[in-house]
């Protein structure tokens, strides 16, 4: 009997039904469904047992003629009579695959955007000669990674655009569907894979090497995105170890954030900081609107603590090796409580930052406390003594207190000293928070921790609540509604300068990486913002950071004085530097003192 054609198998194909019978126990009730895929998505109806028993003949029938249609059609590729492979019918696969026309279509979604900074070694992946290896991009949400794999697609050539596998991955999802997918498409000779939230695929991370051990050697370029980062972070650290390249879309620095948003404003960075804003350019979420940014309020920032970290860390907690990597937190997630403690956790750590901001305004004499810019402010209708009436030591405990409520209704389990530990450990896998030593001179064996969080927005908001607390005193609240108004003012504008540390500290930190030491330098009395080392030279720049536009000789005083200069000299080498970074125009003072653009300074990184 001859050999069917192509175009004879496919034209019997278009005459049988598609997709597969399924039966379904429900309620102990027998019911049968017709399922199939459509355009990458799953498709089903219900159909009668007779009907069912009708189709299946036909359906075996089809799955027969459909391995003698691919068996020639690979016989045809080997004998080089097609150029590049041809769009199977979407049946074959078992995941949510795009190719074909429809992969332009979804990548021309994200045409008009800029590109994130990491894009360019992605590319350079895909095109690179290893052959060992798999790419993992991961982050918290609306970080950019899903607009990446489009991009990278819309950045092909044409025959490179048909040699590209694009699979929006589910939870309902198997991994051997996706080694299935895997393998019709080595089949077929597509060259370059894409693979998005690939963590919701059940044991994925358990069994990563699969992509890297059998797909990649053989050539084939595989890009795998998803949510839940701490999921790559242990396929990365174990299953995958020195076979992925990894990317992190999570940070995203001042100067990268005002590039994409067309934001140059330190101030809405400190505000919305962290995520590329919905509404602005809707990265990843089709149905975001200009009044959904992340951290617009505490509402909005818990609710992004609770879905973008708190279920990240839980699902691939339990996703992974059995859920051995609970470790102390088993009993907080078996009570349902361990989002409550990820939430407790972070809530501590921006609480201590807020109350040593509110605590240094009383206490301190800095020229930028609320309390010292209030009592000196040239508008006498804002000039005020109202901070030295008020009994600081019961507004801080009101803060503790409230916070306390907040986080401990309905509590079982207590948080000990290993939970925060673990936690702390898991948000530094996600690159949430980086954390520090500050120097001191003299010089201690104890080093004071610095914690930093990488998404200013969240932490600016929770603070601002904190800070608002102060309305709960009385003395406070029976202040004109306008004077309180500028005293909480003033108090977050001091929240915003330690912020703007902390930005500045952060980003030169990451810029330098090993090449520079950057620390901040505490004296017994007074502190250099951040100082830069250079060891090898035995050199070094002093920085005070003000969140401020006007230049005055306060503010410089401690990178002014001799003695200070003296001792950090013996400890550290020659200081060649001394600066201030503030919001004001670049310009230096005849003492030699420079005055920088915070915001030049930042974007020159």
């Amino acid at each position: 009997m001859a050999k069917k054609t192509l175009e004879e198998l496919e034209k019997e194909l278009s005459k049988l039904p598609q997709g597969y019978i399924v039966a379904k126990v429900i309620n102990g009730k027998k019911y049968f469904y017709q399922q199939w895929k459509e355009n990458g998505k799953t498709k089903n109806h219900c159909i009668t047992e007779e009907q069912a028993n009708k189709l299946r003949p036909l359906v075996e029938k089809r799955k027969f003629l459909q391995k003698e249609f691919n068996d020639i059609k690979g016989i045809s590729r080997k004998n080089k009579t097609l150029k590049q492979p041809e769009p199977l019918l979407e049946t074959e696969f078992r995941t949510n695959a795009v190719y074909g026309p429809s992969l332009l279509k979804i990548a021309k979604t994200v045409e008009h955007f800029e590109k994130r900074n990491c894009y360019s070694k992605v590319h350079d992946f895909l095109y690179s000669p290893a052959s060992d290896k798999v790419c993992l991009i991961f982050g918290l949400r609306r970080t950019g990674k899903t607009t990446i794999l489009k991009q990278l697609i819309l950045d092909m050539t044409k025959e490179d655009q048909a040699k590209t596998l694009y699979i929006k991955a589910t939870s309902e999802n198997t991994l051997a569907q996706l080694n299935a997918d895997l393998k019709l498409a080595n089949k077929l000779e597509y060259s370059f894979v894409f693979i998005d939230e690939i963590t919701l695929i059940d044991k994925f991370i358990d069994n990563a090497a699969l992509l890297s051990d059998v797909y990649a050697v053989q050539g084939m370029k595989i890009v795998l995105s998803g949510t839940d980062s701490l999921g790559f972070w242990f396929a990365q650290n174990e299953e995958l170890y020195d076979r992925a390249l990894t990317i992190h879309t999570t940070y995203i620095p001042f100067s990268e954030h005002s590039r994409l948003l067309k934001i140059s404003n330190i101030d809405e960075y400190i505000r919305y900081g962290g995520t590329l804003k919905a509404g602005e350019l809707a990265f990843e979420d089709e149905d975001a609107t200009a009044q959904d940014a992340s951290f617009r309020d505490n509402e909005s920032t818990r609710r992004y603590i609770d879905t973008a970290i708190a279920q990240n860390i839980q699902h691939s907690l339990k996703c992974y090796d059995n859920g051995n990597h609970f470790r102390h937190l088993i009993e907080l997630y078996e009570k349902n409580e361990l989002t409550n403690a990820i939430n407790r956790i972070i809530e501590d750590m921006n609480q201590k930052f807020a109350v040593d901001v509110i605590t240094r305004d009383f206490k301190s004499s800095d020229l930028g406390s609320a309390k010292e810019l209030l009592m000196k402010e040239k508008n006498p209708k804002k000039r005020t003594d109202i901070l030295n009436t008020i009994d600081t030591t019961d507004v801080v405990q009101k803060l503790m207190k409230i916070l306390e409520i907040r986080n401990k209704e309905n509590q079982s389990v207590d948080i000990e000293e290993i939970h925060i530990l673990e936690i702390k450990e898991y948000l530094k896998a996600l690159d949430l928070i980086e954390i520090t030593n500050n120097e001191t001179i003299p010089i201690s064996n104890k080093k004071e921790e610095r914690l930093i969080f990488t998404q200013p927005g969240m932490r600016f908001c929770q603070a601002q609540v904190l800070v608002y607390s102060l309305l709960q005193d009385e003395a406070f609240g029976n202040l004109d509604g306008e004077l309180r108004d500028i005293i909480t003012e003033k108090i977050l504008e001091d929240v915003r300068g330690r912020m703007l540390e902390d930005i500045v500290f952060l980003e030169t930190k990451r810029f330098y990486g090993k090449k520079r030491n950057v620390f901040k330098l505490k004296f017994a009395s007074g502190e250099f913002d951040m100082v830069i080392q250079n060891k090898e030279k035995r050199e070094c720049e002093i920085f005070e950071i003000k969140h401020s536009k006007e230049i005055v000789k306060f503010q410089y005083r401690h990178i002014a004085n001799e003695e200070k200069i003296k001792e950090t000299e013996r400890q550290f080498g020659k200081v060649i530097r001394k600066c201030v970074l503030y919001k004001g125009k670049s310009t230096t003072l005849d003492n030699g003192i420079e005055y920088k653009n915070v915001e030049k300074y930042l974007c020159e990184l």
